[in-house]
């Protein structure tokens, strides 16, 4: 592995799926934002060691979910709401939202249990 190569690994997944998962990630972690503009495909070749298709399909990927979008000669820039989407599409944030989501059904139930016990006590 060459130093500072973040080499993509034998997961079962493709190899452009693992690299949509590590820009999601950072994505959701807000380190785009400031500019917008996601790394070129040549940043993400050398980045990641992949090939130009596993770059561009990668890229494609964040396109097809919302995140991103080409323009041509410029480059994947991130769509308005990417960051929050981002969130919730990687297992991460979308884990995060069952979770609150959980919490909040954790609390109706229990305003009706209280609702409940009243109306029997009365």
């Amino acid at each position: 592995m060459r130093l500072g190569v973040q080499m993509v690994e034998w997961t079962g997944k493709p190899a452009y799926q693992q690299v949509a998962e590590k820009l999601r990630r950072r994505i959701a972690a807000g380190e785009f934002t400031e500019t917008g503009k996601l790394p070129s495909l040549a940043e993400l070749q050398q980045k990641y060691g992949v090939t130009v298709t596993v770059a561009r399909d990668a890229i494609r990927q964040l396109k097809t979910d919302g995140l991103a979008v080409s323009h041509q000669g410029k480059g994947a820039f991130l769509t308005p709401d990417s960051t929050k989407a981002a969130k919730l599409t990687s297992p991460e944030g979308a884990i995060a939202e069952l979770r609150d989501e959980v919490a909040k059904l954790r609390d109706e139930v229990g305003e009706l249990r209280e609702r409940l016990s009243a109306l029997e006590a009365s």
